[in-house]
């Protein structure tokens, strides 16, 4: 029953073996492997994006802020939801890569900007001369923050209104795979044809170890890239490790069957707590997270029975067993029928 994130779950079997196949003999260092080439052939391919700049790193906070950092001058400002990693769980990773660029946070609904919200923010910047930020990339999450899920055609006229004012997009995509199950699309039409020009696409939260790529759709960006990811002491020199596990990852559309199983979970998770009277939810859950809430006494009870998730707003101890406390819930690849079961009984009580 360990719902806490999908950071937390195992290791897929294929990416293991995948590591200990990397693990014999010796490989050119710094991204000089075969097995890098591999999973940049195969990243292109997938992406359908034959000219595409691939770079790996070990975790989804140097993913997004380097390759932010890229696009972004000191004197600019990021555009992004008010509720994206970058802004709530990044320690300002993102400003300080970017040498002291700010973030400007849109009003969202649900986590997720509207073309309209966002065409507001980034007309209110470039308004103060050299007083205020100038304009810089426009950053999106999908899945969101809050487990909801943006469409194509959403993605489509956010980047609209980003090429409007000539900036570049980010797509943090920690959970890329959840979205594109969940959407039934290619991941094209998700990043380069929908106007994304980078992509963070995770692999830590969806079976691997620690493995991140960086896509970017414009090969111009890749120099810079490649300097800032050194400079910024994420390059590594066993990189055939993070190639062995992106290359095991992509195999067989492993990271397509992970993504599934992981929104499967949380589906029947959702099914099942929907049936409990007193159960509500704050936004409708499309991938693999969902957030509800319920009385204090359900989430002891759960919390006592050896439950694991995140009581995100409200105190698991206090006075009032019938205070609602909100829970997030977050299901991964390897959650079984038996726990999700047996956690919608005890929530049940």
């Amino acid at each position: 029953m360990f719902f806490a994130s999908d950071n937390t779950g195992p290791v897929h079997p294929n990416v293991m073996a995948a590591l200990t196949r990397a693990n014999d003999g010796y490989a050119m260092p710094y991204g000089a492997d075969d097995l890098m080439g591999a999973v940049t052939a195969r990243i292109r391919e997938v992406f359908e994006a034959p000219e595409a700049a691939v770079y790996l790193v070990a975790t989804g906070t140097a993913a997004n802020a380097i390759s932010l950092a890229t696009l972004t001058q000191p004197f600019e400002t990021v555009f992004c939801a008010t509720e994206a990693h970058i802004h709530e769980d990044e320690c300002n990773a993102p400003e300080f890569y970017s040498g002291g660029a700010k973030l400007t946070l849109v009003p969202t609904e649900h986590a997720k900007m509207s073309p309209a919200a966002l065409s507001a923010s980034i007309q209110g910047e470039e308004s103060r001369g050299v007083h205020g930020p100038q304009r810089g990339p426009v950053s999106i999450t999908n899945v969101t923050e809050r487990g909801t899920v943006y469409s194509v055609d959403e993605l489509t006229a956010l980047c609209d209104v980003a090429k409007g004012f000539d900036l570049p997009v980010h797509l943090d995509g920690a959970r890329f795979a959840n979205a594109l199950v969940a959407l039934g699309c290619t991941p094209a039409e998700m990043t380069w044809k929908a106007g994304v020009d980078v992509v963070s696409f995770g692999g830590t939260k969806n079976g691997c170890m620690g493995v991140e790529a960086v896509i970017f759709f414009d090969p111009k960006h890749a120099w810079e890239f490649e300097l800032r990811r050194k400079r910024g002491a994420h390059l590594f020199s066993k990189n055939r490790f993070l190639a062995a596990q992106m290359l095991a990852y992509l195999e067989g559309e492993l990271w397509l069957d992970l993504a599934t199983r992981a929104n499967a979970a949380n589906a029947r998770l959702v099914r099942g707590l929907k049936q409990i009277d007193g159960i509500t939810f704050l936004h409708e859950p499309q991938a693999n997270m969902s957030f509800a809430g319920w009385s204090r006494a359900g989430h002891q009870r759960l919390h006592d029975a050896g439950a694991a998730y995140y009581v995100w707003e409200g105190q698991l101890d206090g006075d009032d067993p019938s205070e609602i406390l909100t829970a997030r819930m977050v299901a991964d690849w390897s959650m079984s029928d038996e726990n999700i079961d047996r956690f919608v009984a005890l929530a049940r009580g």
